[in-house]
């Protein structure tokens, strides 16, 4: 009989090796994720894992589980308020600002999102701040307080050099519109 941590250790193996620009097997992953739902806990335990891409990895899985099963991921969403949110390597803080605006938060929990938002939206990593942005401008509904903050960034995002963040202000823009 497997148990739980010897199913991690499979999972860890899966996640290992290979370069930053590599996902190494996250396919296969999902796929044992989503026949066995369960398995997202160990998803959750290896974010902080000493490998850092295997961290990455995990992280990352665990974001695109949040879109698309967000009700699997809920009872996790601390992760992505924790020490993971104050990395220092973009792809993390890429999908930290992408997962926050899929969940509900308390009151409290929501400023800590507001302010991990805010400080990622003054990145220096272009797609960081552009899904920061589109994460702020999510939470006008519930924090409607941000939409002088968001009105002014995709102002300066208008008037960037860079295509991609004047692609997401069009973008926000054109959600936010009615």
């Amino acid at each position: 009989m497997k148990t739980a941590g010897a199913d991690r250790e499979r999972i860890r193996g899966f996640l290992s090796g290979g370069d930053r620009r590599s996902i190494a097997d996250s396919g296969r992953v999902r796929a044992m994720v989503e026949r066995e739902r369960s398995r997202v806990k160990d998803l959750v335990a290896l974010t902080g894992d000493v490998d850092q891409l295997v961290a990455q990895r995990a992280l990352d899985l665990l974001e695109k589980l949040a879109h698309d099963r967000t009700e699997w991921v809920t009872p996790y969403k601390r992760v992505f308020l924790g020490p993971l949110a104050e990395s220092d390597r973009w792809e993390i803080r890429l999908q930290i600002v992408r997962a926050l605006p899929l969940f509900n938060w308390s009151r409290r929990q929501l400023q800590r999102v507001e302010q991990i938002l805010l400080e990622n939206v003054r990145s220096r990593q272009i797609f960081v701040r552009a899904w920061a942005l589109d994460g702020l401008s999510r939470l006008l509904d519930r924090r409607p307080s941000l939409r002088n903050v968001v009105i002014r960034h995709l102002r300066a995002f208008d008037r960037s050099a860079s295509k991609a963040l004047r692609a997401r202000a069009r973008h926000v823009r054109a959600r936010l519109e009615p």
